[in-house]
């Protein structure tokens, strides 16, 4: 080590992490029950220890310095002086180097070594035993960065109502996109260019979720066989981006990309994944929070502390009791919306972050942290409403201000669609923005995130055309994923060059394409499903960094062409009409101050159900009424009516055909069908049919017509024809 002279201050507890001020850099380390804490220093390539400084400060619980020869783009990690009593759940050895938690950019990859564990591995005590080897020569760096960027204007939120998100992954996304440039394929700045900014702005979503970005860890096991950790749902860090996703600019390719976003006004979601980290259980790695404080960072067992409470089925949970440890989650969070300029996050295993006392509960500290928050409380926040851990199944009850991914909402359209028995009152109830789950404490029918796919389990196009998961490329002998996805094949395994096959397999895709986009809740795309993507039936691709999850931009042939055409029409018509995103649950109710129903379920004879009708389990089809009266209920902020036009949405998944008659509507209007999933055309349908006419719809197929007031005299014309003829 070099002995030049260096100067070291006291510098300040606050803020956590390493901060650049202009002059120097503020060096603060939260632990508990550390001894010492030594701040390690390398050079550029991260290769040689070139200085070791023993941190001089200790207040609050915080160790701290002030180094002013320090300058951005300084590489460094920590050595953490403590007991290492498993059984009393310390586990520090400062023969490891640690990752700061608050590090805003990593540098280098971790690359597996044995040295990386704090015990050694093979020895019979297991991890009651202590390894004294370095593990610097095998870890990623901490970078010492300057925040500076120049922001253009930041948009004002967009109405969760009005959302329509789209999920994705950074890197499959652009990987193999032809007008990419190679260099930034797989990264933010691919993200950032032209033709795909084009194309999500084209597409009409509102929204990119992406899969996680914080800097995360390659499983050992799936390295060791080939394969990579593709989803990153392995945190190791909650400030610093994945390393690989970054390119020559650094962090300013993050932040180009949510500027260029937010230009063609689209909003970013982040995945994020604060219920556990990438150290795994009492025989994981010692990488970070385990080396730093392992008892205040993780959820121990109670008079077990050697173990880990593991409610997400990884290893171990973060102990977001703790006040360090929620602070730190806070900062995280404001520090993406802040400095980074996100919109809002989806909460991996949300339940597991609202544990008090190992059960789930809506006041807990992190969720009424965040509720409390002036920043965080005002974008745009997602829960995964669940967890592996008992009573784990929460959906419908996080509080108000949160959306959730309605996993009830997948199943019951999977099943209608499928043809499942006894399906219509399910649907009727998610059609209507699930009220029985969400409508409470003044929460909106947004509140429902409605998907039919996503990254978890089988692409639209599988879901179609496989009856069970293919997912041998994963090595674990096909046992992984979900066994229950209500798929259905439509008669043969896998790709198939039937023509009635592959037709019958496009209609239910925009089957499920449009019931999606025009039911209450805020719709969620999983990315490539708007053409047809396939993992060739693979419901668990995680570890498939390759042709499998990313994206075949130029294998989209004329079939896939043309459901992005039609998934662009679904979109663009559910932005033109409110009526399909109403801010409120439909409840079949009489809207204020008009005498018609907010939604009207009907018979195929054109009559409103009966309680006999929703008792049979055999009926597969049914019609749906939506008004666009907006009387005293449907405002807007400055009192307003939010008038739309009336649409009528015909749904038959039964096997066969099935005749609709028209309701009734004024005497000068005429229903004119505006789309139809059995059309095998591109083009817009156009047709118009008089109240009270009979409409066979073919079998698996769904019609969306609007109701036009003061019809035009050659409508009118050509419908009085048709009746004529027909008599």
């Amino acid at each position: 080590m070099q002995a030049l002279p260096f100067r070291v201050w006291p510098g300040r507890p606050h803020p956590l992490g390493a901060t650049w001020d202009g002059s120097g850099t503020n060096f603060a380390l939260f632990s508990a029950h550390a001894e010492m804490v030594e701040l390690c220093l390398f050079d550029d390539d991260g290769v040689h220890e070139i200085r070791r400084i023993v941190l001089p400060e200790y207040t609050h619980e915080i160790w701290h310095a002030y180094l002013p020869d320090v300058r951005p783009g300084q590489l460094y990690g920590y050595r953490v002086h403590g007991p290492y009593a498993p059984e009393q759940g310390h586990r520090f050895n400062h023969h490891k180097l640690l990752l700061d938690p608050y590090a805003k950019a990593l540098s280098g990859a971790l690359r597996w070594d044995d040295a990386l564990f704090g015990y050694r591995i093979g020895d019979v005590a297991a991890d009651m035993s202590f390894d004294v080897r370095d593990s610097a020569p095998f870890m990623p760096k901490c970078r010492v960065v300057d925040p500076a960027f120049t922001w253009g204007r930041r948009p004002d939120a967009r109405p969760w109502h009005e959302t329509i998100l789209y999920e994705m992954h950074v890197r499959g996304f652009t990987m193999r996109h032809p007008q990419v440039p190679e260099d930034v394929r797989g990264t933010f700045g691919g993200l950032a260019t032209a033709p795909i900014v084009d194309y999500l702005r084209d597409l009409g979503i509102t929204a990119v979720e992406l899969l996680p970005v914080h800097a995360f860890v390659h499983d050992r096991r799936l390295v060791e066989r080939g394969l990579r950790n593709y989803w990153g749902y392995n945190s190791i860090q909650f400030f610093a981006p994945h390393p690989e996703y970054l390119g020559r600019g650094g962090l300013s390719d993050f932040k180009a990309f949510v500027q260029r976003m937010h230009d063609a006004g689209i909003e970013v979601i982040l995945d994020v994944v604060y219920n556990h980290t990438a150290e795994g259980n009492h025989l994981g790695p010692t990488l970070c929070f385990r080396g730093i404080d392992n008892r205040s960072y993780y959820h121990l067992m109670d008079a077990q502390e050697r173990y880990y409470n593991d409610f997400t089925g990884t290893g171990n949970a973060l102990e977001l009791r703790h006040s360090h440890v929620l602070r730190m989650v806070t900062d995280s969070l404001r520090y993406w919306v802040e400095e980074m300029r996100v919109d809002g996050f989806r909460f991996d295993l949300a339940t597991t972050l609202a544990r008090v006392g190992g059960r789930y509960d809506d006041q807990a500290s992190f969720l009424e942290a965040v509720a409390q928050d002036p920043v965080l409380s005002g974008v745009k926040l997602i829960a995964e409403p669940w967890d592996t851990g008992a009573g784990g199944y929460q959906v419908g009850a996080f509080p108000p201000g949160w959306a959730e991914w309605n996993d009830q909402y997948r199943d019951t359209m999977r099943r209608f669609w499928r043809g499942d028995h006894a399906q219509r009152p399910d649907v009727a109830k998610r059609f209507s923005g699930s009220a029985d789950l969400f409508d409470r404490r003044g929460r909106r029918s947004w509140a429902s995130v409605n998907f039919v796919t996503a990254h978890d389990g089988f692409t639209l196009r599988d879901l179609v055309s496989f009856d069970r998961k293919h997912n041998e490329a994963n090595e674990e002998g096909n046992r992984d994923g979900h066994e229950h996805n209500y798929s259905w094949n439509h008669g043969v395994e896998g790709p198939s060059d039937d023509p009635d096959v592959r037709r019958l397999r496009t209609r239910q895709m925009r089957n499920l394409l449009a019931t999606l986009l025009v039911s209450q809740g805020t719709p969620m795309l999983l990315g490539g499903d708007e053409f047809g993507r396939s993992q060739g039936g693979s419901n668990n691709a995680y570890a498939q960094d390759n042709e499998v999850s990313w994206f075949d931009w130029e294998g989209i042939d004329e079939e896939g062409k043309a459901l992005l055409a039609f998934t662009k029409r679904l979109i663009a018509l559910r932005h033109a009409h409110i009526v399909f995103h109403r801010n409120r649950f439909f409840h079949g109710r009489e809207i204020p101050g008009t005498d018609v129903k907010d939604v009207v379920w009907l018979r195929p004879d054109g009559s409103e159900m009966t309680g006999a009708d929703w008792a049979d389990p055999h009926a597969r089809s049914l019609g749906i009424r939506l008004s666009g009266e907006a009387g005293l209920l449907h405002l807007t902020e400055t009192g307003e009516q939010e008038r739309d036009d009336t649409f009528l949405v015909l749904a038959n998944a039964a096997h066969e055909p099935r005749t609709f008659r028209l309701p009734e509507a004024p005497l000068d209007g005429l229903w004119q069908v505006v789309i139809d999933t059995a059309d095998d055309g591109e083009g817009e349908p156009t047709a118009v049919f008089a109240p009270g006419e009979e409409r066979t719809l073919d079998a698996h197929a769904l019609q969306i017509l609007r109701l036009r007031e003061g019809v035009d005299a050659a409508a009118a014309k050509i419908v009085a024809e048709r009746s004529t003829a027909g008599r």
